[in-house]
């Protein structure tokens, strides 16, 4: 029995209303969410008890065989660079070149370049003492700092994988992982930009100084910045490399090499050169701390695959695509449908992967049905995930409670922030739309 349009759309409401009462009022793990909302949807479309069980598995698995490497090796290159410092010798050396004079900046691009590799919360703890601290030398204030940090992680955690939720998308999608990390990059820039200037113009207005304490001066490790550098550096280029082989038909061992498993895997062994004297114990240790959290991950993206598999069999593209004007939407659908999720339920993660799984099967009627319509849909989710994160968003709470910001100067400051950031990077998106498609 194929479901009317009405009971397709009331059931797609109830997975969605479902996701964002568990994870915001009953603070549910996203992964339950997500793994309740197949059933939801699943039955609401009178699909049998059995195959919303087989689709989710497949769903399940499809997303794990694309995604599951990304998501370890690059939560391992995280673990490592912590673990040696090497975030604080890159802060410092850029920084240092930047100059304490633009402060805000320096705090910017790092978090843009330890953002790469490290999601936005881990890096901004990691960070906030750094961060403090040079706010004290500077004068800068500190929510104008602490803004500028959290708008350059954000914005890379939003577009580029291996953060959760553009991978899982990106594999629901289909778009090119190695493609979306370097042009996401750049869509990444302007977005970060826009962060960091709201964050300087609207911050001083409504921030005063706090005061700097001495004991936030912790040493910096010993590790030179060309060193700390190269495990974020080296993948990238690889992957660039092997995009560029790609598209040449060039050589095929730069192909292997710009895989991003490949890739992710030689950051791992760099990241383990940066740190001294290691002992077996440590390096233990460091893989199972970064196992136990990619698997965190990775459920969620699991339930992710597993959400969009139960929507695909729903022939929701088809029922859309005679109700609304989908050519005519085009890149604005995915974006506006992913702002809303971001908006109501608060994590960046679990809407990108929604509403990924809502536009999947839609491409062809918004006119994305290519690699590079795929690519642009994916960025253009990213960008709509950006938007608004306020007192829902466990990142919200991290930079407040880090850096001891009240809740009023937050929401003027970085919730506006992230406003401008996923306009900013949508704008960009169309711009690249019209050279590239």
């Amino acid at each position: 029995m194929t479901a009317s349009f009405i009971q397709v759309l009331l059931s797609l409401a109830a997975g969605i209303g479902l996701i964002v009462l568990l994870t915001v009022k009953f603070r549910v793990h996203a992964f339950f969410a997500l793994f309740l909302a197949c059933f939801a949807v699943g039955l609401g479309v009178q699909l049998p008890f059995p195959k919303i069980i087989s689709v989710m598995k497949e769903g399940f698995g499809h997303i794990m065989q694309s995604l599951g490497f990304i998501i370890v090796l690059g939560t391992m290159l995280g673990v490592i660079l912590e673990h040696t410092g090497a975030t604080r010798v890159m802060a410092a050396a850029i920084l240092k070149l930047v100059g304490e004079k633009r402060a805000a900046t320096a705090m910017g691009i790092t978090g843009f370049i330890v953002g790469l590799p490290i999601f936005c919360d881990s890096g901004y703890i990691v960070l906030s003492g750094l961060n403090r601290s040079v706010a004290g030398r500077s004068g800068v204030p500190l929510l104008v700092m602490s803004v500028s940090l959290a708008s350059g992680l954000y914005a890379v955690h939003c577009l580029i994988p291996p953060h959760p939720g553009a991978t899982a998308a990106a594999g629901t999608i289909g778009a090119d992982i190695g493609r979306l990390m370097l042009i996401g990059s750049a869509v990444a820039i302007p977005a970060a930009i826009a962060g960091c200037w709201w964050a300087s113009w609207m911050g001083k207005r409504v921030a005063g100084n706090v005061p700097h304490d001495a004991h936030e001066d912790e040493p910096l490790p010993a590790t030179p910045a060309w060193k700390a550098f190269l495990p974020i550096a080296v993948p990238i280029l690889l992957i660039a490399l092997g995009a560029f082989m790609k598209m040449e038909h060039g050589s095929d061992v730069l192909q292997i090499l710009g895989d991003p498993v490949v890739a992710l895997s030689v950051g791992v062994l760099l990241a383990l050169y940066t740190g001294t004297g290691w002992k077996k114990a440590e390096v233990s240790r460091l893989m199972l701390e970064a196992s136990e959290k990619a698997g965190g991950i990775l459920v969620i993206i699991g339930a992710g695959g597993a959400f969009g598999a139960i929507l695909a069999t729903t022939d929701l593209g088809t029922h859309l695509s005679d109700a609304l004007p989908l050519g005519q939407l085009g890149l604005f659908f995915p974006f506006l449908l992913a702002v809303l999720l971001k908006t109501a339920q608060g994590s960046s993660t679990v809407a990108i992967i929604t509403a990924a799984a809502i536009v999947g099967q839609l491409l062809p009627k918004l006119g994305l049905d290519s690699d590079t319509g795929r690519l642009l849909c994916m960025l253009a989710l990213g960008a709509g995930s950006m938007a608004i994160s306020h007192a829902n968003d466990a990142y919200f709470w991290v930079i407040s409670k880090f850096s001891g910001l009240d809740m009023q100067p937050m929401l003027k400051v970085y919730s506006v922030a992230t406003l401008l950031m996923g306009i900013t990077a949508f704008l960009a998106v169309l711009a690249l739309s019209a050279v590239m498609m």
